[in-house]
Protein backbone atom coordinates (compact mmCIF):
# COMPACT_ATOMS: atom_id res chain seq x y z
CA UNK A 1 0.00 0.00 0.00
CA UNK A 2 2.81 2.31 1.08
CA UNK A 3 4.59 1.58 -2.40
CA UNK A 4 1.52 2.50 -4.28
CA UNK A 5 1.50 5.73 -3.05
CA UNK A 6 5.25 6.45 -3.29
CA UNK A 7 5.05 6.23 -6.87
CA UNK A 8 1.47 8.18 -7.44
CA UNK A 9 3.60 11.11 -5.93
CA UNK A 10 6.89 10.28 -8.56
CA UNK A 11 4.42 10.55 -11.58
CA UNK A 12 2.64 13.62 -10.15
CA UNK A 13 6.11 15.34 -9.56
CA UNK A 14 7.69 14.05 -12.99
CA UNK A 15 4.32 15.18 -14.83
CA UNK A 16 4.79 19.02 -12.87
CA UNK A 17 8.74 18.71 -14.01
CA UNK A 18 7.77 18.57 -17.48
CA UNK A 19 5.06 21.11 -17.94
CA UNK A 20 7.26 23.57 -15.86
CA UNK A 21 10.60 22.74 -18.49
CA UNK A 22 7.81 23.27 -21.97
CA UNK A 23 6.92 27.39 -19.77
CA UNK A 24 10.73 27.60 -20.03
CA UNK A 25 11.03 26.83 -23.68
CA UNK A 26 8.27 28.58 -24.94
CA UNK A 27 9.37 31.90 -22.80
CA UNK A 28 12.97 32.25 -23.11
CA UNK A 29 13.86 29.59 -25.94
CA UNK A 30 15.97 29.96 -29.65
CA UNK A 31 12.65 28.99 -31.99
CA UNK A 32 11.75 30.53 -34.97
CA UNK A 33 8.75 33.14 -35.07
CA UNK A 34 5.81 32.83 -36.84
CA UNK A 35 7.18 35.62 -39.33
CA UNK A 36 10.11 33.42 -39.96
CA UNK A 37 8.50 30.54 -40.78
CA UNK A 38 5.90 31.98 -43.06
CA UNK A 39 8.77 33.51 -44.83
CA UNK A 40 10.59 30.72 -45.29
CA UNK A 41 7.53 28.72 -46.78
CA UNK A 42 7.17 31.21 -49.23
CA UNK A 43 10.22 31.53 -50.70
CA UNK A 44 10.79 28.40 -52.79
CA UNK A 45 14.66 26.97 -53.41
CA UNK A 46 15.67 27.97 -57.08
CA UNK A 47 17.31 24.91 -58.78
CA UNK A 48 19.57 24.74 -61.74
CA UNK A 49 18.33 24.34 -65.12
CA UNK A 50 21.24 22.30 -66.47
CA UNK A 51 24.45 21.07 -65.67
CA UNK A 52 26.61 22.41 -68.26
CA UNK A 53 30.11 21.89 -69.61
CA UNK A 54 31.57 25.19 -70.24
CA UNK A 55 35.27 26.17 -72.62
CA UNK A 56 36.99 29.21 -73.34
CA UNK A 57 37.54 30.71 -77.23
CA UNK A 58 40.58 29.37 -78.50
CA UNK A 59 43.30 31.09 -80.79
CA UNK A 60 43.54 29.22 -84.28
CA UNK A 61 44.88 29.88 -87.49
CA UNK A 62 41.89 30.38 -89.92
CA UNK A 63 42.25 29.64 -94.09
CA UNK A 64 39.35 32.10 -95.33
CA UNK A 65 37.54 30.64 -97.88
CA UNK A 66 34.72 31.13 -100.31
CA UNK A 67 32.66 28.53 -101.16
CA UNK A 68 30.85 27.27 -104.20
CA UNK A 69 28.75 24.61 -105.95
CA UNK A 70 29.76 23.08 -109.56
CA UNK A 71 29.75 20.08 -111.54
CA UNK A 72 32.92 18.60 -113.37
CA UNK A 73 32.99 18.72 -116.94
CA UNK A 74 35.06 17.71 -119.97
CA UNK A 75 37.57 20.36 -121.06
CA UNK A 76 36.92 20.28 -124.44
CA UNK A 77 34.69 17.13 -126.07
CA UNK A 78 34.78 15.91 -129.28
CA UNK A 79 32.02 14.40 -131.65
CA UNK A 80 33.66 12.12 -134.06
CA UNK A 81 31.13 11.51 -136.79
CA UNK A 82 30.92 10.16 -140.44
CA UNK A 83 31.24 12.13 -144.05
CA UNK A 84 30.50 9.16 -146.20
CA UNK A 85 27.14 7.73 -146.81
CA UNK A 86 25.39 4.71 -147.71
CA UNK A 87 28.04 2.42 -146.52
CA UNK A 88 27.85 -0.02 -143.77
CA UNK A 89 30.13 -0.50 -140.84
CA UNK A 90 32.40 -3.02 -141.16
CA UNK A 91 33.92 -3.12 -137.62
CA UNK A 92 34.47 -0.87 -134.55
CA UNK A 93 37.71 -1.04 -132.69
CA UNK A 94 37.57 0.50 -129.36
CA UNK A 95 34.69 1.43 -126.83
CA UNK A 96 33.62 3.50 -124.28
CA UNK A 97 36.23 4.16 -121.34
CA UNK A 98 39.28 3.20 -123.67
CA UNK A 99 41.87 5.66 -123.93
CA UNK A 100 43.61 6.30 -127.75
CA UNK A 101 45.99 8.11 -129.91
CA UNK A 102 45.73 10.69 -132.48
CA UNK A 103 45.38 8.65 -135.90
CA UNK A 104 44.18 5.50 -133.76
CA UNK A 105 41.62 3.32 -135.62
CA UNK A 106 38.53 3.74 -134.12
CA UNK A 107 36.30 1.78 -137.50
CA UNK A 108 35.88 0.54 -140.52
CA UNK A 109 33.18 0.73 -142.87
CA UNK A 110 32.36 -1.56 -146.27
CA UNK A 111 34.72 0.10 -148.64
CA UNK A 112 34.17 -2.65 -151.67
CA UNK A 113 31.84 0.12 -153.73
CA UNK A 114 34.17 2.71 -153.68
CA UNK A 115 37.35 0.51 -154.69
CA UNK A 116 35.04 -0.23 -157.64
CA UNK A 117 34.55 3.70 -158.11
CA UNK A 118 38.15 4.58 -157.94
CA UNK A 119 39.12 1.56 -160.44
CA UNK A 120 36.57 3.25 -162.51
CA UNK A 121 37.57 6.46 -161.96
CA UNK A 122 41.16 5.01 -162.49
CA UNK A 123 40.82 3.75 -166.23
CA UNK A 124 38.85 6.96 -167.28
CA UNK A 125 41.97 8.67 -166.35
CA UNK A 126 43.61 6.64 -169.19
CA UNK A 127 41.54 6.61 -171.42
CA UNK A 128 41.45 10.72 -171.16
CA UNK A 129 45.19 10.63 -171.12
CA UNK A 130 45.18 8.62 -174.84
CA UNK A 131 42.66 11.03 -176.23
CA UNK A 132 44.79 13.92 -174.98
CA UNK A 133 48.04 12.48 -176.50
CA UNK A 134 46.02 12.00 -180.06
CA UNK A 135 44.90 15.58 -179.74
CA UNK A 136 48.45 16.79 -178.59
CA UNK A 137 50.10 15.56 -181.59
CA UNK A 138 47.68 16.73 -184.30
CA UNK A 139 47.67 20.08 -183.26
CA UNK A 140 51.54 19.56 -182.85
CA UNK A 141 51.58 19.13 -186.70
CA UNK A 142 48.72 21.91 -187.68
CA UNK A 143 51.27 24.20 -185.51
CA UNK A 144 53.65 23.31 -188.06
CA UNK A 145 52.04 23.55 -191.64
CA UNK A 146 49.92 26.18 -190.84
CA UNK A 147 51.96 28.78 -193.08
CA UNK A 148 52.38 26.21 -195.80
CA UNK A 149 48.56 26.63 -196.45
CA UNK A 150 47.22 23.19 -196.45
CA UNK A 151 44.93 23.61 -193.22
CA UNK A 152 42.47 26.36 -193.06
CA UNK A 153 42.46 28.44 -190.29
CA UNK A 154 39.37 26.97 -189.03
CA UNK A 155 41.24 23.75 -188.90
CA UNK A 156 43.63 24.58 -187.07
CA UNK A 157 41.87 26.23 -184.38
CA UNK A 158 39.76 23.18 -184.22
CA UNK A 159 43.26 20.93 -183.85
CA UNK A 160 43.95 23.55 -180.92
CA UNK A 161 40.65 23.69 -179.37
CA UNK A 162 40.53 19.84 -179.32
CA UNK A 163 44.17 19.77 -177.51
CA UNK A 164 43.21 21.78 -174.96
CA UNK A 165 39.45 19.49 -174.24
CA UNK A 166 41.28 16.62 -173.75
CA UNK A 167 43.86 18.13 -171.65
CA UNK A 168 40.80 19.17 -169.59
CA UNK A 169 39.14 15.99 -169.68
CA UNK A 170 42.24 14.12 -168.38
CA UNK A 171 41.98 16.77 -165.42
CA UNK A 172 38.56 16.33 -164.67
CA UNK A 173 39.69 12.28 -164.59
CA UNK A 174 41.98 12.83 -162.08
CA UNK A 175 39.99 14.87 -160.17
CA UNK A 176 37.48 12.08 -159.76
CA UNK A 177 40.00 9.73 -159.00
CA UNK A 178 41.25 12.35 -156.21
CA UNK A 179 37.79 12.18 -154.73
CA UNK A 180 37.28 8.33 -154.79
CA UNK A 181 40.99 8.13 -152.88
CA UNK A 182 39.08 10.53 -149.98
CA UNK A 183 35.91 8.95 -149.91
CA UNK A 184 38.45 5.11 -149.39
CA UNK A 185 40.26 7.45 -146.82
CA UNK A 186 36.87 8.36 -145.04
CA UNK A 187 36.00 4.91 -144.85
CA UNK A 188 38.70 4.77 -142.17
CA UNK A 189 37.34 6.67 -138.61
CA UNK A 190 40.20 7.69 -136.66
CA UNK A 191 40.92 9.73 -134.15
CA UNK A 192 41.49 13.55 -134.04
CA UNK A 193 43.51 13.84 -130.94
CA UNK A 194 44.50 11.97 -127.95
CA UNK A 195 41.84 11.31 -125.38
CA UNK A 196 39.31 9.13 -123.54
CA UNK A 197 36.26 7.46 -125.67
CA UNK A 198 33.34 8.81 -123.66
CA UNK A 199 30.29 7.41 -125.56
CA UNK A 200 30.22 5.31 -128.51
CA UNK A 201 26.57 4.77 -130.57
CA UNK A 202 28.57 2.87 -133.39
CA UNK A 203 26.98 -0.60 -134.29
CA UNK A 204 28.62 -3.34 -136.43
CA UNK A 205 26.17 -3.11 -139.72
CA UNK A 206 25.24 0.15 -139.31
CA UNK A 207 24.38 2.17 -142.40
CA UNK A 208 26.20 5.66 -142.65
CA UNK A 209 24.54 8.83 -143.21
CA UNK A 210 26.95 12.62 -143.35
CA UNK A 211 26.86 13.67 -139.89
CA UNK A 212 25.85 11.00 -138.14
CA UNK A 213 27.65 10.99 -134.29
CA UNK A 214 29.49 7.63 -133.59
CA UNK A 215 31.97 8.49 -130.80
CA UNK A 216 32.49 11.17 -128.64
CA UNK A 217 35.79 12.19 -126.62
CA UNK A 218 37.60 13.94 -123.99
CA UNK A 219 40.23 15.66 -125.61
CA UNK A 220 43.50 14.29 -123.60
CA UNK A 221 41.66 13.64 -120.70
CA UNK A 222 41.50 16.70 -118.96
CA UNK A 223 38.97 17.54 -117.09
CA UNK A 224 37.93 20.66 -115.08
CA UNK A 225 35.39 21.83 -112.32
CA UNK A 226 32.52 24.63 -113.31
CA UNK A 227 31.92 26.55 -110.04
CA UNK A 228 29.69 29.63 -109.74
CA UNK A 229 30.41 32.18 -108.05
CA UNK A 230 28.26 34.62 -107.32
CA UNK A 231 28.73 38.67 -107.91
CA UNK A 232 30.47 39.64 -104.46
CA UNK A 233 33.54 36.82 -104.50
CA UNK A 234 33.61 36.79 -108.27
CA UNK A 235 36.31 39.60 -108.22
CA UNK A 236 38.36 37.53 -105.38
CA UNK A 237 38.56 34.38 -107.79
CA UNK A 238 42.01 34.91 -109.36
CA UNK A 239 43.91 32.69 -111.92
CA UNK A 240 45.99 30.37 -110.39
CA UNK A 241 44.33 30.04 -106.84
CA UNK A 242 43.82 26.38 -105.01
CA UNK A 243 40.40 25.16 -104.74
CA UNK A 244 39.43 22.40 -102.92
CA UNK A 245 36.55 20.07 -103.75
CA UNK A 246 34.39 17.92 -101.43
CA UNK A 247 33.26 14.95 -104.14
CA UNK A 248 30.18 12.85 -103.58
CA UNK A 249 31.95 10.35 -101.81
CA UNK A 250 32.96 12.70 -99.50
CA UNK A 251 36.95 12.61 -101.16
CA UNK A 252 38.89 15.48 -101.67
CA UNK A 253 40.91 16.60 -104.86
CA UNK A 254 43.07 19.89 -105.26
CA UNK A 255 42.78 21.94 -108.38
CA UNK A 256 44.03 25.02 -109.84
CA UNK A 257 42.16 28.16 -111.31
CA UNK A 258 42.49 27.86 -114.88
CA UNK A 259 40.80 30.95 -116.08
CA UNK A 260 37.27 33.21 -114.91
CA UNK A 261 34.56 33.31 -117.03
CA UNK A 262 34.61 37.25 -119.09
CA UNK A 263 30.74 37.00 -118.66
CA UNK A 264 28.24 36.69 -115.54
CA UNK A 265 24.71 34.62 -116.41
CA UNK A 266 22.43 37.19 -116.57
CA UNK A 267 19.49 34.62 -115.21
CA UNK A 268 21.78 33.94 -111.56
CA UNK A 269 24.48 36.48 -112.20
CA UNK A 270 26.92 34.42 -111.06
CA UNK A 271 30.67 33.91 -112.91
CA UNK A 272 31.81 30.41 -113.71
CA UNK A 273 35.64 29.71 -112.59
CA UNK A 274 37.29 26.79 -114.40
CA UNK A 275 39.33 24.59 -112.22
CA UNK A 276 41.76 22.20 -113.73
CA UNK A 277 41.88 18.99 -111.74
CA UNK A 278 43.74 15.92 -111.86
CA UNK A 279 42.68 13.82 -115.34
CA UNK A 280 40.78 10.55 -113.56
CA UNK A 281 39.98 12.05 -110.45
CA UNK A 282 36.27 12.46 -111.14
CA UNK A 283 33.83 11.90 -113.80
CA UNK A 284 32.35 14.09 -115.95
CA UNK A 285 28.73 15.65 -114.96
CA UNK A 286 29.42 15.00 -111.30
CA UNK A 287 28.44 17.52 -108.66
CA UNK A 288 31.49 18.99 -106.08
CA UNK A 289 31.33 21.25 -103.87
CA UNK A 290 34.96 23.98 -103.75
CA UNK A 291 36.24 25.96 -101.33
CA UNK A 292 38.51 28.88 -102.85
CA UNK A 293 41.56 29.24 -100.54
CA UNK A 294 42.92 32.96 -99.69
CA UNK A 295 44.69 33.54 -96.65
CA UNK A 296 45.50 32.49 -93.71
CA UNK A 297 44.83 34.63 -90.43
CA UNK A 298 44.39 33.92 -86.30
CA UNK A 299 40.70 33.84 -84.94
CA UNK A 300 38.54 33.46 -81.88
CA UNK A 301 36.82 30.55 -82.31
CA UNK A 302 34.26 27.82 -80.33
CA UNK A 303 33.36 24.44 -80.68
CA UNK A 304 30.10 23.84 -83.45
CA UNK A 305 28.16 22.45 -80.70
CA UNK A 306 28.35 26.11 -78.84
CA UNK A 307 26.61 27.43 -80.94
CA UNK A 308 22.56 27.93 -80.95
CA UNK A 309 20.97 28.70 -83.81
CA UNK A 310 17.50 30.90 -83.04
CA UNK A 311 15.40 32.96 -85.21
CA UNK A 312 18.01 32.49 -88.66
CA UNK A 313 20.21 33.86 -85.66
CA UNK A 314 23.50 32.30 -84.38
CA UNK A 315 24.04 33.18 -80.20
CA UNK A 316 26.39 31.53 -78.05
CA UNK A 317 25.28 31.06 -73.99
CA UNK A 318 28.01 32.92 -71.50
CA UNK A 319 27.98 31.55 -67.94
CA UNK A 320 28.85 34.53 -65.63
CA UNK A 321 30.44 34.82 -62.43
CA UNK A 322 26.84 33.95 -60.92
CA UNK A 323 26.60 30.65 -62.87
CA UNK A 324 23.57 32.14 -64.60
CA UNK A 325 23.04 32.02 -68.46
CA UNK A 326 23.51 35.03 -70.99
CA UNK A 327 22.75 34.62 -74.46
CA UNK A 328 24.93 36.49 -76.55
CA UNK A 329 24.06 37.05 -80.41
CA UNK A 330 27.17 36.80 -82.77
CA UNK A 331 28.54 36.55 -86.23
CA UNK A 332 30.36 33.85 -87.40
CA UNK A 333 33.29 33.31 -89.36
CA UNK A 334 35.09 30.30 -91.25
CA UNK A 335 35.06 27.11 -90.20
CA UNK A 336 38.20 24.69 -89.38
CA UNK A 337 36.89 20.81 -89.21
CA UNK A 338 34.59 21.09 -85.30
CA UNK A 339 35.52 25.27 -84.94
CA UNK A 340 33.98 28.20 -85.74
CA UNK A 341 35.15 31.93 -86.00
CA UNK A 342 32.94 33.74 -83.78
CA UNK A 343 33.72 37.51 -85.25
CA UNK A 344 32.18 39.15 -82.31
CA UNK A 345 32.58 38.13 -78.75
CA UNK A 346 32.03 40.29 -76.07
CA UNK A 347 34.03 38.89 -73.58
CA UNK A 348 37.25 37.00 -74.84
CA UNK A 349 38.25 34.85 -72.04
CA UNK A 350 35.03 34.35 -71.16
CA UNK A 351 33.16 31.22 -70.03
CA UNK A 352 30.36 29.42 -72.82
CA UNK A 353 28.38 26.23 -72.62
CA UNK A 354 29.79 23.48 -74.78
CA UNK A 355 26.80 21.60 -75.73
CA UNK A 356 22.78 22.06 -74.53
CA UNK A 357 22.47 25.52 -75.33
CA UNK A 358 19.35 24.60 -77.06
CA UNK A 359 17.61 24.22 -73.99
CA UNK A 360 18.49 27.15 -71.85
CA UNK A 361 17.36 30.48 -71.94
CA UNK A 362 18.32 34.31 -71.13
CA UNK A 363 18.57 34.21 -67.00
CA UNK A 364 18.74 30.84 -66.66
CA UNK A 365 20.42 29.20 -63.50
CA UNK A 366 22.96 26.24 -64.20
CA UNK A 367 25.48 23.76 -62.40
CA UNK A 368 28.88 23.99 -63.91
CA UNK A 369 30.31 20.57 -64.34
CA UNK A 370 33.98 20.76 -62.75
CA UNK A 371 35.04 17.75 -64.83
CA UNK A 372 38.72 16.52 -66.20
CA UNK A 373 37.33 16.86 -69.95
CA UNK A 374 36.97 20.76 -69.14
CA UNK A 375 40.09 20.98 -67.55
CA UNK A 376 41.48 19.85 -70.05
CA UNK A 377 39.85 22.17 -73.30
CA UNK A 378 40.57 25.06 -70.77
CA UNK A 379 43.94 24.41 -70.70
CA UNK A 380 44.23 23.92 -74.32
CA UNK A 381 42.56 27.02 -75.08
CA UNK A 382 45.05 30.44 -75.61
CA UNK A 383 42.59 33.15 -73.21
CA UNK A 384 42.30 36.18 -75.61
CA UNK A 385 42.81 38.87 -73.38
CA UNK A 386 43.39 41.50 -76.16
Amino acid sequence: MLSKQKLRYALIIAIIALGLWWLVWMVGGDHPSDEATSKAEMTPSVKPALTVLTVKPQRTMLTKTIAANGSVAAWQEAIIGTEVSGLALNSVMVNVGDNVKRGQVLARFNDSTIMADLAQAQANVADAKAAAMEAEGNASRARTIQESGALSRQQVEQLLTLEATMQAKVQAAQAAVLMQQVRLKQTILTAPDDGLISSRAATVGQVATPGLELFRMIRQGRIEWRGEFNSTDAGKVKPGMEVKLTLPDNSEITGKVRMLAPMADTATRNTIAYVDIPNGSAKPGMFAKGKLLLTESEGATLPASAIVMRDGFSYVMQVDDTQHIKQVKVNLGSRQEQLIEVLDLPILDGDYVVSGGAFLADGDLVRVEDSAINANQNQSAEPLND
